[in-house]
């Protein structure tokens, strides 16, 4: 009998979806990434949402898995709030239906974990990131999920 790790993840919803993923406790640059869900040339906008749900079903596989997202209040437009919504509908059901526990994380509050600020910029979240996960992150998303992925470490306990 084998004994799998627990798998903790970070994800920063959106078309551009930053994720990050650790079974050690201890998040790296080198388990992040962005997922891009822009739907293609003669695509309709559902597209995006059958492909991160594809995703999400390889991503999430396991039997040890724990989810933290970042929890948006409101947005600048109607399209982002919708493009939020329908993601967000979608993790959470694949996460109820897998008994999955998840958890959101309010945006000033990771901000304010990662820089001392509630209101702090993209860039210097992407700043912060690279000074405390080891490299260069390539997006203010994979950022946001380095970010999620320690605060939920930290909301589980582990230092």
């Amino acid at each position: 009998m084998t004994i799998e790790q627990r798998k903790v993840v970070g994800i920063d919803l959106g078309t551009h979806t930053g994720y990050a993923f650790c079974t050690d406790d201890m998040p790296r640059i080198e388990f992040s990434g962005v997922q891009d869900f822009t739907p293609k040339r003669h695509e309709g906008g559902g597209m995006r949402f059958m492909r991160f749900s594809l995703w999400l079903d390889e991503f999430l596989a396991g039997d040890q898995v724990i989810v933290f997202y970042e929890e948006v209040a409101s947005h600048k437009g109607t399209h982002a709030a919708h493009i939020y919504g329908g993601l967000l509908a979608l993790l959470t059901g694949h996460c109820e239906k897998r008994d999955i526990p998840y958890r959101g994380l309010p945006v000033g509050t990771v901000k304010k974990f990662a820089t001392g600020r509630g209101n702090a910029s993209k860039n210097d979240m992407m700043a912060h990131a690279s000074t405390k996960f080891g490299g260069p992150v390539r997006s203010h998303d994979q950022a946001d999920a380095l970010w999620i992925l320690s605060l939920g470490l930290k909301e589980l306990g582990v230092k």
